[in-house]
């Protein structure tokens, strides 16, 4: 079984010859009169008919052509004036085969990229490098236990490999959703996540890694990468806590179910992160009935002196509480938001006051608050 959206996407050359494919002949019209006029690009005469029309392929179902570029700014430039030239159905129906060897007498859309998607990559070439040579490695912030004050485990967070150019993990999610990279760049975050707690961490330190729902087209094989990851590396299934990345909007509860329920499977944890705010109501709360809630960062500062946040607080302790959850809050940085939370049942902590994300875990087992 494959899955392209898992797939890393193929470099885009300084020089090269791409291949345009569309089941529609209006839209490879317009390109190929608009390369054609161009000193920059050269438009594959063989496949040309003599009124000028790109060819179909036998089966009737596709019109392609093959055009060659000189400069990959040229190309870019290019390509947003044949994006300003198409309607936004056109736009779509159009997709860029980069990979020469898949080409055939029948070229299909299956293997190609949509010309949305290739025109961000394009415009975001210098992010989509550093996701598709890994150009990032994982970071680790502990997690407290709020009554013995030992680590109880680390998130890991995506941060550049040394010498490589600072990004915000924010912008490259965002700039991986636009490119059609979302799934491949999730995937490696958590292999990297995986192979740096295999270097660091001991038996027992729970490690809390991000996933993207909506990365995870069919769980069964989408997650084979990880479950590998773990095996490979000879690592215990129970230490992983798997959880739902915060920003990411709850829309399949049955889909997200699933992938809970396959994590459990095999022997792991989930997590429900950013509740209370944002998409994370409490309403889905005993639905999916992950293994940890966290709570969200916004409730939690200054939630000593917010009667407003303690009394949302003391309801998500309750509901998680009913299910059999464990509870953590998030984004701690005051002495008095650590002991309104301990004084209110919250098992676990996490946030500046207790550590910064680092590449390297804490030298000691236990903190003094």
């Amino acid at each position: 079984m494959e899955c392209s959206n898992c797939s890393s996407a193929r470099p885009i050359e300084d020089q090269g010859t791409l291949l345009f494919v569309s089941s529609q002949l209006i839209p490879l019209n317009k390109i190929t009169q608009l390369f054609t006029n161009s000193r920059i690009f050269t438009v594959d005469s063989n496949q040309v008919f003599d009124d000028g029309q790109p060819h179909t392929v036998t089966n009737g179902v596709n019109y392609f052509i093959p055009i060659s570029y000189l400069s990959r700014e040229e190309l870019l430039n290019g390509l947003k004036s044949v994006y300003d030239k198409l309607t936004s159905s056109e736009q779509l129906d159009i997709h860029i085969e980069i990979d020469e060897s898949n080409w055939s007498l029948a070229p299909t859309k299956s293997k190609a990229v949509a010309l949305p998607q290739f025109f961000a990559r394009m415009k975001h070439h210098n992010l989509v490098t550093m996701m598709t040579n890994g150009q990032f490695t994982s970071h680790m912030q502990p997690i407290i236990d709020m009554q013995s004050q030992r680590v109880f485990g680390y998130e890991f967070l995506l941060r550049p490999s040394a010498g490589q150019a600072a990004f915000n993990p924010f912008e490259l999610f965002s700039v991986a959703q636009q490119t059609g990279l979302h799934s491949f760049l999730d995937r490696a975050a958590r292999i990297s996540a995986i192979q740096t707690s295999a270097l660091h961490l001991p038996q027992g330190i729970k490690r809390f890694v991000n996933f993207l729902p909506s990365s995870i087209y069919n769980p069964n094989y989408c997650l084979s990468h990880t479950f590998k990851a773990i095996e490979d590396n000879k690592l215990d299934p129970r230490d992983f806590v798997f959880e739902v990345v915060e920003t990411e909007r709850i829309e399949d509860i049955g889909h997200l179910k699933k992938i809970f329920a396959i994590y459990q499977k095999q022997g792991m944890q989930v997590a429900l992160d950013d509740v209370g705010t944002g998409f994370a109501t409490l309403e889905v709360l005993p639905e999916l009935a992950p293994d940890f809630v966290k709570i969200d960062r916004g409730l939690i500062d200054n939630c000593d002196q917010d009667e407003n946040k303690q009394q949302q607080i003391i309801r998500i302790i309750e509901i998680s509480h009913s299910f059999g959850a464990t509870v953590l809050a998030e984004g701690m940085e005051r002495k008095e938001e650590w002991d309104f939370c301990k004084k209110h049942g919250i098992e676990l902590a996490q946030g500046y006051l207790l550590g910064r994300p680092a590449a390297l875990p804490l030298g000691t087992a236990s903190i003094e608050i």
